[in-house]
């Protein structure tokens, strides 16, 4: 049959389709009548742009209702969709144009062109699409008429190519298909209880999973409506949450949230869930939280080349600092170097199957062997464990991981007591080179505003909750920590950066 994501999201969606769909911060709101309509007309365009079945659109554009129908309408074109993070330079769109060889690269700003092989049909052309009506694609998909059928795809056939924000290496190419992302959300939305009554919050940029599939397609599928703003701002945030119901955020949206003095529960008192992913929420900022604001957030786990693993319960006990338990359709183990199967609680790489795990990276078929097991079985590269329940808890990246005079060190463990002391913002331990242990740590901490917290206040934390090997041999005090992206903090760029010192 056929298993265009389309079909799905539009079969719920249009179910009451004058609601409104996408609500701005100002200007009228897109019902989703319109929204289908437009992705129609974004279809159609594709269609004489050339655009066939299979073939790849890379968008690097701005986040509006115009992407989002872009997007949609690359699924009804039974097009695949790769998103761009909108800051990437020339050299990383060079790299990204070149991998994914696409019939049609969209992007906010420049003039149209074209290039490659005409001929053989294997040109790339160039399309602008800005945050108005007025930009030169959108323009052109409001003057042509619709296209309403919808391609038919296998839910095997790609929807997408994600490219890794990767913190280490080239960035690979996640492809992931109709089946991936559709089994992900029809999940995600009973597990997290969306209904039409919903307003979600929608601040995350949407050429990310987070953005476009987590939030976009739970919202699509429920019917529910999205404050769809350009991006997160603390101060706009906190004025809307009276207007909504959930928010689907990273890590940095609540501690700056935090940040505002006068946040608290009275903004808080029509909301139903908030979420967090895409990094690791610190439990410390999970317990704040909760403190000033009575709500538990929910935090759960995926990566891009698997969308959601794992997620803490709606109803039920939300353990700060774990990921919770694997999704109903997901399985999850914990697996030793030797391969057999960690004790409850021993720490080892995480691995995951099931209908959400990506068939492999794009054009990388030799990747195969080293990312997947014999019974299929992706290897994630995150650490963590299972404890007696089921939770999930990760302790970080296994490329992170330190290894001190034989010793294994899990820097989150270092991280959450240099956390709790009073005046420290955010640390991150990496191990640097040591002719003596093999590595060494190195404590990099952020202070709070005002703090004059001191390295021998964080020694004195270490010494008496860690024991001795697990002690930082020094500590560093910078501004902030370089994070990629997605807010995750580039644990290699630190490494390279005191290596050298």
């Amino acid at each position: 049959g056929d298993a265009n994501l389309y079909r799905l999201l539009s079969g719920r969606f249009l179910q009451e389709p004058d609601r409104p769909a996408l609500i701005p911060p100002e200007g009228p709101a897109t019902t989703w009548r319109q929204l289908d309509e437009l992705a129609a007309r974004f279809a159609a365009v594709l269609h004489a742009r050339g655009v066939a079945p299979g073939d790849r659109v890379v968008a690097q554009v701005e986040k509006s209702v115009g992407a989002v129908a872009l997007y949609l309408g690359c699924l009804r074109a039974g097009a695949v969709f790769v998103p761009l993070n909108t800051a990437y330079t020339e050299a990383e769109v060079a790299y990204f144009l070149g991998s994914a060889e696409p019939r049609l690269f969209v992007r906010s700003k420049g003039a149209a062109w074209s290039r490659g092989d005409a001929a053989s049909g294997n040109a790339t052309r160039l399309e602008v699409l800005g945050c108005d009506e007025a930009s030169p694609l959108w323009a052109a998909a409001l003057r042509t008429v619709p296209r309403h059928q919808v391609e038919a795809r296998a839910a095997d056939d790609l929807a997408a190519i994600v490219y890794t924000s990767g913190t280490t290496g080239v960035s690979k190419g996640a492809m992931l298909t109709h089946r991936n992302l559709a089994s992900n959300a029809l999940t995600l939305c009973e597990l997290w209880g969306f209904t039409r009554d919903d307003v979600l919050l929608h601040a995350l940029p949407t050429y990310h999973v987070h953005g476009l599939f987590v939030a976009l397609h739970v919202a699509m599928l429920a019917g529910a409506s999205m404050l769809f703003l350009p991006r997160f701002d603390a101060v706009q945030v906190r004025g809307l949450l009276a207007q909504a119901t959930t928010l689907m955020g990273v890590p940095t949206f609540y501690t700056r949230l935090l940040a505002l003095p006068e946040f608290g529960r009275a903004d808080c008192k029509g909301m139903r869930l908030f979420v967090s992913g895409s990094a690791p929420l610190s439990a410390e900022t999970h317990r704040e939280f909760e403190a000033r604001t009575g709500h538990c957030i929910l935090e759960r786990y995926g990566m891009t080349e698997t969308g959601m693993i794992a997620s803490n319960p709606l109803h039920g006990e939300r353990v700060a600092g774990t990921v919770g338990f694997a999704l109903p359709d997901v399985d999850v183990r914990v697996v030793r170097p030797d391969g057999s199967l960690a004790a409850m609680g021993e720490t080892g790489v995480v691995e995951v199957r099931g209908p959400n795990v990506f068939p492999g990276y794009w054009r990388m078929p030799e990747r195969k062997a080293e990312d997947f097991r014999g019974d299929g079985f992706f290897v994630t590269g995150d650490l963590g464990f299972l404890d007696g329940e089921g939770r999930l808890e990760l302790v970080g990246r296994a490329k992170d991981l330190v290894i001190s005079g034989g010793l294994n060190i899990y820097p989150k463990e270092i991280e959450e007591v240099l956390d709790a002391v009073p005046g420290v913002l955010e640390s991150a331990v990496v191990g640097i080179p040591d002719a003596d242990f093999g590595e060494a740590l190195v404590a990099v901490v952020v202070r709070a505003p005002g703090s004059s917290a001191t390295a021998s206040q964080l020694e004195e934390a270490v010494r008496a909750r860690l024991a001795r090997f697990k002690h930082p041999r020094r500590y560093e005090f910078v501004p902030e920590l370089p994070r990629n992206a997605m807010g995750k903090v580039q644990k290699n760029l630190l490494r390279q950066r005191y290596a050298a010192a």
